[in-house]
């Protein structure tokens, strides 16, 4: 089963990820958690190209074939994998950022990046996509604070620095993805707890599963 987290800078999807991780690694399922950009070796080096704010002269369309080249490496190499082991896979970012962040944020034409997306993916697709939405506002200042807690703003704050016309756009396409794809995708208001999101989170997995716990090996 492959899981996906989305959302906007800030929305704390990356947390989620990591409780749910945990939760399941608990319970006795298999678990492979990844993140994209930078799921492989060849992935952290095109992350550092990405999130650098260094490279603020890089073009939208060099932008959308990194994150691509990204992709196609992680699925060959850590995502199918996994799958064929009967693995359940998290990942930190997946396809529908591409839609959002390239798509929407930069408004690069929809029906090419889908093409594109799904040459990358070979045909992947999540079996559920957790939106966990947040004001464009409140992550952007919660992902800005979180690099300079972390030391990130000279590594990765590239796309921290865009202007909140950007991550509003952003945030108004995922929210447009999970209109068009009910039954794929869960949203999850961003501004409560961790604890109340990640509670919420877990049960729409256990129903998924159709477990409450493990099965027995």
């Amino acid at each position: 089963m492959l899981i996906t987290f989305e959302g906007i800078e800030g929305s704390g999807k990356s947390t989620q990820c990591a409780l749910l991780r945990d939760w399941l690694q608990g319970q006795g399922w298999p678990v492979t958690s990844s993140k994209e950009p930078g799921g492989t070796r060849l992935g952290l080096q095109i992350r550092g190209l990405l999130l650098n704010p260094a490279n603020h002269d890089m073009t939208d369309r060099c932008e959308l074939l990194l994150y691509l080249a990204d992709r196609a490496q992680h699925v060959s190499e850590v995502l199918r994998p996994a799958l064929e082991q009967g693995r359940i896979v998290l990942i930190d970012r997946f396809s529908d950022s591409t839609l959002a962040y390239q798509g929407f944020g930069r408004q690069l034409e929809l029906e090419r990046l889908i093409e594109l997306n799904s040459l990358a993916t070979g045909g992947l697709s999540p079996d559920l996509t957790i939106l966990i939405d947040l004001p464009a506002e409140q992550g952007l200042q919660r992902a800005k604070s979180r690099n300079m807690e972390r030391q990130l703003c000279q590594s990765e704050g590239r796309f921290e620095e865009e202007l909140l016309p950007f991550h509003r756009r952003v945030r108004d396409g995922f929210l447009s993805l999970a209109g068009k794809e009910p039954g794929r995708f869960r949203i999850f208001d961003g501004s409560r707890s961790q604890e109340a999101i990640g509670q919420e989170v877990r049960a729409a997995v256990a129903g998924l599963l159709g477990y409450r716990d493990a099965p027995e090996p």
